[in-house]
């Protein structure tokens, strides 16, 4: 499955906030997912595994590293949680590294929201805006994302330009 997301990700020290706006928008609350990505070397993009109870995917990914909404292509692939993916991945790639989280998932429409706790680095938020079929367009999903930033007063200094894993790159 192929998507585009216009998204942001930004340090939280608001999240009680965060999660009492969502609970009275009744966002589809999905979980608290303990998840483990693992990321692999390549030569475009990025390539995780995403392992948790709630999300459980392989996923590859090109961004941009800006701050602020930014667009990133997405293709998923759902394994077989039985599969030895892991270990094909792991040894024809080779690990780069892994980010170890709990998250906190919600859904407003298309909007999926995160509230994670990453080890190593912190606290965040994450606004997803997904057109899945192509329907919505760049620019409502930038409106949607822009307008999340507003209501959750997330400043711009707080805005992150890079993914988890290269954060925890950066500090090794």
């Amino acid at each position: 499955m192929s998507h585009i997301n216009i998204e942001i990700k930004a340090i939280s020290n608001n999240q009680e906030k965060i999660r009492a706006f969502l609970k009275s928008k009744h966002a589809d609350f999905k979980g608290v997912d303990h998840q483990i990505d693992t990321y692999y070397n390549v030569a475009f993009g990025r390539l995780k595994l995403r392992e948790g109870k709630i999300e459980h995917h392989l996923i590859h990914y090109n961004r941009e590293n800006v701050r602020g909404p930014k667009q990133s292509n997405v293709i998923l692939y759902k394994p077989n949680l039985e599969s030895n993916l892991k270990a094909v991945l792991t040894k024809a790639l080779g690990i780069l590294t892994i980010v170890d989280k709990k998250r906190e998932i919600y859904f407003i429409n298309n909007v999926k929201f995160h509230l994670d706790n990453v080890n190593g680095l912190g606290t965040f938020v994450e606004i997803e805006a997904i057109d899945s079929d192509g329907s919505i367009g760049k620019e409502k999903l930038n409106e949607q994302c822009n307008y999340y930033l507003g209501l959750f007063e997330i400043k711009k200094e707080d805005l992150i330009a890079e993914s988890y894993s290269d954060l925890l790159l950066a500090k090794s």
